[in-house]
């Protein structure tokens, strides 16, 4: 008798209840058909195709960019008695024969593969035998040339349904734009997909953005609440990670840096002892985090301004994956965006993609200088909505000074208006100033009645009144008019006066602010020494089977054993994570820790 989506759930991995959409995509690939799934980092993507390939019939295959993704999820996949493996670069010819033979015998329930190897002709005759149940392909959005982080070797994939017919394509993402997943959808040739977009809000990730005076004393004072706690901090250099990364070793952290220029056996160890050890901090490039399922990193910190909000939200998303307080925190300054801009002028892409690319990055600019709730207008630009503030940033927390910008908006939105909507902020700025540049005489702005109207703001002002109406929804740069700033529907309301505005002030000096989430999770005194006796059964076990800890269980399956105590291999069932295989191998060894416990 075969098992349901919600017996394996429950059986073999532990968990009650499926989570948002889970049901219905895992539904969707059973009945055969293509899906594209847009699930924030911690979501559950992974279950979406991991059920259906030990429910179909044949091997799932996953493509997966990254041979450390693929190592880590193999291994999670065998402590719960899956039957998975990988092919990829890091196997001698040995190993990979041994892979391909399990296949050939039907013996494996997923097999990852990278892009590039699936790709090739030799890997697809191998593969065109054997009977495939899914095609999942993680980290879809590295197949937009739109998207943060395009990948060419993703390209070759829209094959896969013409080579391998009837089989079902899943292509899964945690950030993807409306302009991506079109784009996800066309280059991968998905056959009428069903789309499952989740809630983008991460409501237990606490975001903090400061402007940038003192970096190393700013981070310094934010990891003084995370001592002895897993994160990451990165940084756009080389260079710079390594510094940083020698410098908080000498503030007393456990510090290691990454990035592509080290050698591959130096990053391959540091990125092993940051997944298998408790409370290191890796300093790093965004060479670094793809695919990470460290489920405890308790902080994720930005000593420079990335290069989009997807690539933002998609490197702060490793923070916090167990839903417990985690902590997204940056600093930013005038420098950061000097450098991006001519990383983007220098490099070989086309105008149209830079241009896009430049819009993107002022996008992230103007969330930077939101005034109130960051959570809102950060869901807002990936097309969700929240209705309230969160509560949990530094705009609700500590909510930066303001200034009545009614008056600003509606002269900024009546140069937009009277100029035609075809230019951009520079030249709106200039014609707000009263400079006659020879762009505004060449158009005739000289003579318009807003000429030279806003003398009484700094052109910095300006820049910063453009942004924050972007970000609010009043102004929107067109990137099919070259990045000219054009009204929207909501401009109505600014112009008639009928709407106020408070714009964020221009702090006069910076000012460094800390914030801490509180902890729900805090251990009672009188539960420390459970606690810590559960923790070290966990680790006793990780080092004899060479695994992460939380391969073994996570932080909050150990919380559910402390706060229920388990005495019976069923009671012990009923915990959240605790599927039977992982019982049948470990269940003895934590009730007996948990027996010997005193009474709660």
């Amino acid at each position: 008798m075969s098992l349901s989506p919600k017996e394996v759930l429950e059986d073999v991995f532990g968990y009650p209840e499926f989570r948002g959409q889970q049901q219905s995509i895992i539904e969707a690939t059973l009945q055969g058909r293509d899906s594209l799934v847009i699930m924030p980092t911690g979501g559950g993507k992974s279950l979406c195709y991991q059920i259906p390939a030990m429910l179909k019939e044949g091997t799932g295959l996953i493509v997966s960019p990254l041979i450390a993704l693929m190592q880590d999820q193999v291994t999670a996949l065998r402590e719960l008695g899956i039957a998975a493996e990988f092919l990829n670069s890091s196997q001698s010819p040995d190993e990979r024969r041994e892979v391909m033979t399990k296949l050939r015998q039907g013996r494996l329930q997923l097999l990852y593969v990278a892009p590039e190897r699936l790709v090739t002709e030799h890997t697809k005759s191998l593969l065109r035998d054997i009977p495939l149940s899914i095609i999942a392909i993680d980290e879809a959005h590295c197949v937009s040339q739109w998207g943060h982080d395009f990948r060419h070797d993703y390209l070759g994939l829209g094959d896969l349904g013409a080579v391998f017919p009837g089989v079902p394509r899943m292509a899964v993402t945690a950030t993807a734009t409306d302009k991506t997943r079109e784009e996800i959808v066309d280059r991968l040739k998905l056959h009428e997909p069903e789309i499952f977009v989740a809630p983008f809000d991460r409501p237990n990730i606490g975001y903090a953005v400061q402007v940038k005076n003192d970096a190393r004393g700013q981070l310094l004072k934010f990891l003084q609440t995370h001592r002895g706690e897993a994160g990451i901090v990165y940084c756009l250099s080389r260079k710079k990670t390594e510094s940083i990364a020698s410098w908080l070793c000498a503030q007393g952290f456990e510090a290691m840096p990454y990035h592509a220029g080290l050698a591959a056996d130096v990053r391959a160890e540091n990125q092993r002892r940051f997944l298998a050890e408790d409370g290191l901090v890796i300093v790093a490039t965004i060479a670094f985090g793809m695919g990470i399922d460290k489920p405890d990193v308790r902080f994720v910190a930005h000593l420079d301004l990335p290069k989009s909000v997807e690539s933002y939200y998609q490197e702060t998303g490793r923070a916090g994956r167990d839903g417990e307080p985690a902590d997204a925190w940056m600093v930013y300054g005038l420098q950061d965006v000097v450098r991006l801009r001519q990383m983007l002028d220098e490099s070989q892409a086309g105008e149209e993609y830079k241009r896009y690319e430049s819009l993107k990055l002022d996008a992230l600019l103007g969330w930077c200088e939101v005034t109130g709730c960051r959570r809102r207008p950060l869901l807002a630009y990936f097309g969700d909505s929240q209705d309230d503030d969160c509560g949990n940033c530094d705009g609700c927390l500590s909510p930066a000074n303001t200034w009545d910008g009614a008056e600003a908006a509606q002269k900024l939105l009546s140069t937009v208006y009277r100029s035609g909507q075809r230019f951009g902020a520079a030249h709106l700025v200039d014609v707000l100033l009263g400079k006659a540049t020879d762009k505004v005489l060449q158009n005739g702005h000289d003579q318009l009645s807003v000429f030279g109207i806003g003398k009484d703001l700094p052109s910095t002002t300006w820049r910063s009144v453009a942004r924050q109406l972007i970000v609010a929804g009043y102004l929107r740069s067109d990137a099919a008019r070259f990045g000219a700033l054009v009204l929207t529907e909501t401009s109505r309301g600014v112009l008639r006066g009928t709407t106020p505005l408070q714009f964020r002030e221009d702090p006069k000096r910076s000012v460094v602010t800390s914030r801490r989430v509180a902890r729900d999770r805090v251990v009672a005194d009188e539960d420390i020494d459970l606690w810590e006796a559960l923790r070290t059964c966990r680790q006793s076990l990780a080092s004899e089977q060479n695994v992460p800890a939380y391969v073994i269980f996570h932080d909050k399956t150990l919380q559910e054993m402390l706060t229920f105590r388990p005495q019976t291999t069923s009671e012990l069932l009923s915990i959240g994570g605790v599927g039977q295989t992982k019982l049948d191998r470990y269940g003895d060894r934590f009730l007996s820790v948990l027996r010997d416990a005193p009474p709660a």
